[in-house]
C-alpha cells in the first residue's frame, strides 16, 4: 500500500506541491488559500514552519463506511476515491472524517464532494504524486507505506533533536496513508487532540444503525435530487451541444 511522508522541517514553504495539485487535478490556477473545492491541499504557517493539509487516506475510512451508495472507495493502492456518478450529496462523508477533510461545491448547480484522491490514477501507472514528484526538497515523499514509515524513523533518529518521537498517522484513526514528521510543538498543537488511535467505522455505523427512518427518508429523498441534477446536467449538454452545432452553420 501506498503513502506519502511529509517532513515538516524540510518544507521551505514553496507552495510548489499546492500548485503541482491544481494542475493535475483542473483547478483553477488562482484560488484563496486553505481547504475548499478549489484547493485539495493547503500550506499552514506554523511559527515559520509549514504544515500541508490534505486528505489523510484513513486505512480503514469512516468516509467509507458512511457513504450509503459507495460513492467512495478505499483502494488496495491506499487511496481513497470519488464516484460523482455514485453520490447522491448526503454529505455524511463530511459528518464522519475525523480530520475534516471533505469539502461541498455549495455553489454548483451541479454540486460535489471534493478532496484529495492521491493521484489514483498516476498511482495506477505506478507514478509518484504530483505533489511528491515536484517537492524541489523531498519534503513531501511517496511509496510503500512501509518504506514511508522507515524513512520517517531514519529522519527522526538522525536528527532527534529536530522532531517529535511521533510519526503522526501512524495510529491516528487506525492509521492513515498520509504520514507526517516535525517539532515536538507542530505535533502536539496541529492536530486535533480528539482523534483516537483506533479505526472510526464500526462507530460511524453504530451511530447511523441507531437512526434507520432518518436515514433511509433523507435516502430515499436525496436519490430523487440526484435523478433532478442528472437530468439538469444531461439538459444543460444538450443545450451546449445545441448551441455549438447553430454556430457552425
Amino acid at each position: 500500500m501506498k503513502a506519502i511522508l511529509f517532513d515538516a522541517t524540510w518544507c521551505v514553504g514553496c507552495g510548489a506541491c499546492v500548485e503541482a495539485c491544481a494542475e493535475e487535478n483542473g483547478l483553477p490556477a488562482e484560488a484563496s488559500p486553505g481547504l475548499h473545492a478549489d484547493r485539495y491541499t493547503s500550506l499552514e504557517e506554523h511559527d515559520d514552519t509549514y504544515l500541508r493539509r490534505l486528505c489523510m487516506h484513513c486505512l480503514h475510512p469512516s468516509c467509507v463506511s458512511a457513504c450509503p451508495v459507495g460513492a467512495l472507495q478505499k483502494t488496495e493502492a491506499g487511496p481513497v476515491t470519488y464516484d460523482f456518478d455514485r453520490c447522491i450529496g448526503c454529505r455524511y462523508c463530511m459528518v464522519a472524517c475525523p480530520f475534516s477533510i471533505p469539502r461541498y461545491e455549495w455553489s454548483s448547480l451541479t454540486p460535489r464532494v471534493r478532496k484529495c484522491e492521491m493521484c489514483s490514477a498516476r498511482v495506477a501507472e505506478g507514478k509518484p504524486t504530483a505533489c511528491a514528484e515536484i517537492c524541489p526538497t523531498e519534503a513531501t515523499m511517496f511509496g510503500e507505506r512501509d518504506e514511508m514509515i522507515a524513512l520517517a524513523k531514519q529522519r527522526i533518529a538522525e536528527n532527534p533533536d529536530d522532531y517529535s518521537q511521533h510519526i503522526y498517522g501512524l495510529e491516528e484513526a487506525g492509521g492513515t496513508c498520509v504520514l507526517v514528521i516535525g517539532s515536538q510543538e507542530l505535533i502536539d498543537t496541529a492536530f486535533d487532540p480528539r482523534v483516537p488511535d483506533e479505526a472510526l467505522p464500526e462507530k460511524t455505523w453504530v451511530v447511523l444503525s441507531r437512526i434507520p427512518t432518518a436515514v433511509g427518508v433523507a435516502g430515499v429523498g436525496l436519490v430523487g435530487l440526484n435523478w433532478i441534477i442528472r437530468r439538469r446536467m444531461a439538459l444543460m449538454n444538450d443545450t451546449e451541444s445545441s448551441n455549438n452545432g447553430g454556430g457552425g452553420r
